[in-house]
């Protein structure tokens, strides 16, 4: 059975596999086998970037990770990655600041993984590329002769042509993400987005998306540089069943119970989000200070816990945001507390997975407004977590992925205050028989769409490509018939 090398820009600690509260480690639990690879940055800058990877051995798994020179990682990471790319796949025009340097930064590291990685790759191994950050990794490869197969996950959005437009050298990094075998997307949308930048923007002939057995087989292929190219729609999604066990366990735990002693008997409404202005957090604050202002009648019954993992701190955009929620958080705190309520209580360090678990479990409303995000899944764990004999309810931004499945939450727009105030009073107010039909359809749903299903339906799409992807190779003649 050939080898699974996962490739990422950063690279979970090899003795700990699962991180504090969901990410990629979570995701790809079920997939990352002993004898696999995971290869990437180790979090280390030095003076130069290493031009070897250095190995090391954890529960079968390999873990191999490469130091970036300073100026590498302020080019590629906090430069273009950041300054440019990030805020462009949120469409974020206002916020795009490109400069050719950090372009070539960008290219250069992805030059320096190719290398670093390319020795260490045997000929049957499947190579899965998740970060954004990645792109030209496949044609880096490609350029040093690996042949293997190649395929890349974006975790984020995908944007119109009118949009991937607006970024100097964006039919190049196009033209990069095309030199994947496989390339996943997590909606519908954003496979349709994709379709039509390769039409438009690199003036290529793609069919329409196929859907033979609904949804999760909905797939484009189409030719490019001589290669055959697979664009596939791919929902990332949790394990329901072991988090809800993790919730019902941490309900009890001296954290779960602090929490509820200090609400009083007040309904919790929560949001955990990484401090990111893709999170829309500003626009949540304000559209809790209107819930006490239209209804007044939910002052001292509620109190909001938003937990914001601080992200991306040496960046100045992220900088101003936090002190923008400081000042946001304060106001509405100044305007509606009493001796002995604090409507508003804001975090800005991460909790642990059981924690959120249990507080997530505690809640009668989960809060998820991102003004765009590629799924989500702290939407998954929340509808996970509740007991489905007294659920809570989930308000969701019709911006984030995961409104694609999640019908049953209380959809907004996130830009319009008055939309999430008036979606937070209905949550609140809404009666138990309400509750329960909306959590079971979501539940149900949030169960089909498991984590292990996103590997298990990506790695097979991966491993029926043809070796030498291009479409004069005898092997796609064949595939093809």
């Amino acid at each position: 059975m050939a080898r699974l090398v996962v490739v990422s820009n950063r690279v979970p600690q090899p003795r700990q596999r699962l991180p504090q509260a969901g990410g990629l480690a979570v995701v790809l639990a079920d997939a990352v086998k002993s004898g696999s690879l995971w290869f990437g940055w180790s979090g280390k800058c030095a003076p130069a970037t290493a031009t070897a990877a250095t190995l090391q051995e954890a529960g079968g798994v390999t873990y191999a990770t490469i130091d970036l020179g300073e100026t590498d990682h302020r080019l590629f990471y906090t430069g273009f990655g950041n300054g440019a790319l990030w805020p462009m796949l949120l469409f974020r025009l206002g916020l795009i600041n490109f400069r050719p340097e950090e372009y070539a930064g960008y290219r250069a590291v992805n030059r320096a993984y190719a290398r670093a990685l390319a020795p260490l790759l045997q000929p049957d191994d499947l190579i899965w590329v998740h970060d954004y950050l990645l792109i030209p990794l496949a044609e880096e490869l490609r350029a040093l002769g690996v042949d293997n197969r190649i395929g890349f996950f974006l975790h984020t959005p995908f944007v119109p042509p009118a949009i991937l437009s607006a970024l100097p050298r964006a039919a190049e990094l196009l033209g990069s993400l095309c030199a994947y075998d496989v390339v996943g997307f997590q909606t519908r949308g954003y496979l349709a987005a994709f379709k039509d930048c390769v039409t438009q923007v690199l003036n290529v002939e793609v069919p329409n998306i196929q859907s033979p057995n609904g949804q999760a087989d909905e797939t484009v292929c189409f030719s490019h540089g001589g290669r055959r190219v697979r664009a596939i729609v791919d929902p990332v999604g949790i394990d329901a069943d072991a988090f809800s066990r993790v919730a019902q366990r941490a309900v009890g735990s001296p954290e779960t119970r602090r929490l509820a002693a200090s609400l009083d008997g007040r309904a919790l409404a929560i949001g955990v989000d990484r401090l990111d202005y893709a999170k829309g957090l500003p626009n949540r604050v304000e559209a809790f200070g209107r819930l006490f202002e239209q209804h007044p009648e939910h002052r001292r019954q509620v109190s909001f816990l938003q937990v914001a993992a601080p992200s991306r701190e040496d960046i100045g955009d992220y900088q101003s945001l936090r002190r923008q929620l400081d000042r946001l958080v304060g106001d509405v705190n100044g305007r509606y507390s009493d001796a002995d309520w604090t409507p508003l209580r804001y975090m800005t360090r991460p909790l642990g997975r059981r924690t959120l678990a249990g507080f997530y479990r505690l809640a009668r409303v989960g809060v998820v407004t991102p003004l765009r995000d590629g799924m989500n899944l702290v939407a998954k764990e929340f509808i996970a977590a509740q007991d489905p004999l007294d659920p809570g309810v989930l308000i969701l931004s019709r911006f984030a992925g995961a409104a694609d499945d999640m019908a049953g939450a209380l959809i907004v727009n996130p830009f319009d205050a008055d939309e999430v105030a008036e979606a937070m009073h209905a949550a609140l107010s809404m009666r138990e028989e309400e509750r329960k039909a909306r959590h079971e359809a979501l539940h149900a749903q949030v169960r089909r769409t498991t984590a292990n299903r996103f590997c298990e339906v990506f790695l097979a799409q991966l491993q029926r490509t043809p070796r030498h992807g291009g479409i004069g190779h005898p092997a796609f003649a064949a595939a093809a018939m």
